[in-house]
């Protein structure tokens, strides 16, 4: 019986190579962000540990209440800070030298296909998207590697998604995932492995297939992977130079042709419109035309799901030459400063701040409904970020959608959600 990706990256850092229930494997990165890492500092701390495992493949990464709104939001940054100067940790990363984690770790060549990676957040699975066994845990499970370089895993079980025909347009990798959540649920993969594969995948860009596998735990999935393929390694070789070092056996990441999976779907998506999902689950998804009625308050384009390059490319070419409704907030989040400064380069700003939106610094800002941008009751927005539940940007009796960068930024423009094909 073979082994799908996934199993032959925990084998491989596993010291017995056996498949149990629980595994125990070493960790070639953790990291934790300025709101879960500070809980694992303080029990590291308060546990009386005066040595780290290796500080070489441990990160703190500032990223959700930075540029920091409160005192709190400025104590939880000084207290990563103190901990990496004296343990000696190289890569603490303030507000003004990263961004959002899920960009700027790929980008800074801290996550490679084949490595396996924790972090002490939900969206961490996004480094599946180019071929890394990446799980997101608790704090408590990021103390433990930061003292033992080694952590504990149930080993998940794999569902392979099959993708098929020729996509319109308009659709990207969030279209792809959001009907996907919207067929399986928000529970229909859980604790498992999304592998994502096919010819749409294949053709896909490396920057939509993160996108999907940041949006896996939203099925319930433990981590989402796309085995990595040229594409990939040429994307990698563009973005980290010389920190990405190619080896032969990257090439071998794939599945096992006599691999076992939970289960096989495919999926057609020829024809297949934009996808909306709508208040209150990531489930709950529906045609962009079926909701052209719906008003919204506020869009936002950015975050650890749409908010690289590509999406601001996409989302700056609906927007060029055009002014948005008066009536709307638009938020651009680049996703990092190395996007942020190639959007300037590229003049993608100066559209974004002609057509009238505000360019936030990179931070996860208002996706969690930490700042820049929370909602009053009653209010609308439509988001490219991941998750609409109760109360995700802000008051409770608010109301979140979400969509790819075309819809948004045609929904920008006309004051309601709507298809960018009717503007263009």
């Amino acid at each position: 019986m073979g082994y799908t990706i996934i199993e032959k990256i925990l084998r491989e850092h596993s010291a017995s190579k056996e498949l149990g229930d629980f595994i125990y494997v070493s960790v070639d990165f953790c990291f934790g962000n300025d709101i879960t890492a500070p809980l694992a500092v303080k029990g590291f701390l308060d546990a009386g540990f005066d040595a780290v495992a290796d500080p070489r493949k441990i990160g703190f990464i500032c990223d959700h209440f930075v540029p920091a709104r409160d005192a709190k939001a400025a104590n939880n940054v000084m207290m990563l800070k103190a901990f990496a100067e004296r343990f000696h940790l190289p890569h603490f990363y303030d507000i003004h030298q990263c961004g959002i984690e899920h960009v700027f770790l790929v980008e800074r060549g801290l996550v490679q296909p084949g490595k396996l990676v924790i972090g002490a957040d939900s969206h961490t699975c996004t480094y599946g998207g180019i071929g890394a066994a990446s799980f997101g845990v608790g704090s408590t499970d990021l103390l433990a590697a930061m003292k033992e370089g080694k952590c504990w895993l149930k080993a998940p079980q794999t569902i392979k998604f099959v993708y098929k025909g020729t996509p319109g347009e308009w659709i990207g990798g969030k279209d792809l995932i959001l009907h996907t959540i919207g067929k399986i649920g928000v529970d229909g993969a859980l604790y498992k492995v999304m592998e994502f594969t096919g010819p749409v995948i294949s053709r896909l860009g490396v920057e939509d297939r993160l996108t999907m596998c940041n949006m896996a735990i939203e099925a319930g999935g433990k981590t989402g992977v796309v085995p990595p393929d040229e594409r990939t390694f040429a994307y990698l070789r563009r973005i980290q130079g010389e920190r990405f070092q190619y080896t032969p056996e990257m090439a071998d990441l794939k599945s096992d042709d006599d691999a076992r999976y939970a289960d096989v779907q495919e999926i057609d998506v020829s024809g297949m419109p934009p996808q909306v999902a709508c208040p209150h689950l990531p489930s709950n998804v529906r045609p962009v035309d079926a909701l052209d009625s719906v008003r919204v308050d506020q869009v936002v384009i950015g975050s650890c799901t749409n908010g690289r390059i590509s999406d601001l490319r996409i989302a700056a070419s609906v927007l060029q030459g055009r002014k948005i409704k008066p009536e709307v907030r638009v938020v651009i989040l680049p996703g990092s400063h190395s996007v942020y400064a190639q959007a300037e380069r590229e003049g993608l700003l100066k559209s974004f701040v002609d057509a009238g939106c505000i360019v936030s610094p990179p931070t996860c800002g208002s996706c969690l409904g930490g700042h820049a941008g929370i909602l009053d009751k009653g209010e609308v927005a439509l988001a490219t970020t991941n998750r609409n539940f109760i109360g995700r940007m802000g008051d409770p009796e608010s109301f979140v959608y979400l969509s790819g960068p075309a819809v948004a930024a045609a929904s920008a423009l006309t004051g309601k959600i709507t298809h960018p094909e009717r503007i263009m």
